[in-house]
């Protein structure tokens, strides 16, 4: 009696089983593992994510060249920071010895006691910079750029030759146009730029800020509070809206310099420090 041949031809199973296919796509999904590297990983941009100890080093180098850069100037800073140090740990430990408990409120201490020498730091760092650029041309636009939230600055949209400007943001209270120079000479612009930009936004509200130490005027150390305390009449809507009419206007129309501090870098690095700090 002949034997008959068996029609079912499946594989075995388990890897041997699979076919070549299998084979390029499994060395395809898992090749970075196979060959003992980490996948990458991805963030919602589909870029690489940065490692979290590479973002930390990559702030305490920053951190460090703002505290160098502001010793610089301010032989005194070290010296303020310890003392501020030594005195909120102290007042806290002492607080721990009174519970009975010093060694519970040792960790405490220390971190309170660094965290008020940070923020020493930044007011001192803060107070340095705007030392360093106030009276230099560009010194309101340095500032304005650097405000934390959605303010739409055009730095020099109106201008003298003696490098008086007004600098022009779009924010949630209106538009705010800043003027830096002599007073005389930038009252004229301001009224230019006012009656230009009323003919574009229509109703929205105006604010017109001249910087200087004199009566009716803003100090550079506080233009940055001075403006983001103003009342939001907007909404991100009208913002948006708001800065598609104005983009027909156009951008700056005279040279101001992009960073009035000497130094370049660093001067960028110390300006994003104080801004963390303040």
């Amino acid at each position: 009696m002949a034997r008959s041949k068996p029609t079912d031809a499946t594989g075995p199973g388990g890897k041997a089983g699979r076919g070549p296919q299998d084979a390029g796509r499994g060395r395809a999904a898992g090749g970075a593992t196979a060959s003992g590297a980490e996948p990458v990983k991805l963030n919602r941009k589909g870029q690489p994510k940065k490692q979290r100890l590479k973002k930390l080093a990559g702030q305490a180098r920053m951190i460090k060249q703002a505290y160098t850069m502001t010793r610089r100037n301010d032989a005194k800073l070290p010296w303020i920071m310890l003392i501020w140090f030594v005195a909120v740990a102290g007042v806290v430990e002492l607080i721990g010895i009174l519970l009975n408990s010093p060694f519970i409120f040792l960790p405490l201490a220390l971190i309170t006691g660094a965290l008020a020498a940070l923020i020493v730091f930044g007011r001192r760092a803060q107070g340095s910079a705007y030392r360093q650029v106030e009276g230099q041309p560009g010194a309101a636009a340095w500032v304005l750029e650097g405000m934390r939230g959605d303010w739409r600055v055009s730095s020099g949209v109106a201008g003298t030759q003696q490098m008086d400007a007004v600098h022009r943001v779009l924010g949630r209270p209106g538009i705010i146009l800043v003027a830096e120079g002599s007073p005389a000479r930038v009252r004229g612009l301001l009224a230019q730029e006012k009656k230009k930009i009323a003919r574009v936004v229509g109703d929205a509200p105006i604010y017109d800020i001249t910087v200087g130490d004199d009566e009716g005027q803003v100090p550079l150390r506080k233009l940055s509070a001075h403006v983001m305390k103003l009342p939001r009449n907007l909404t991100a809507a009208e913002v948006n809206a708001l800065g598609r009419r104005m983009s027909a206007l156009g951008g700056a129309r005279m040279p101001v310099p992009g960073g009035p501090l000497p130094g370049g870098r660093q001067m960028s690095i110390s300006q994003r420090q104080v801004r963390r700090r303040s």
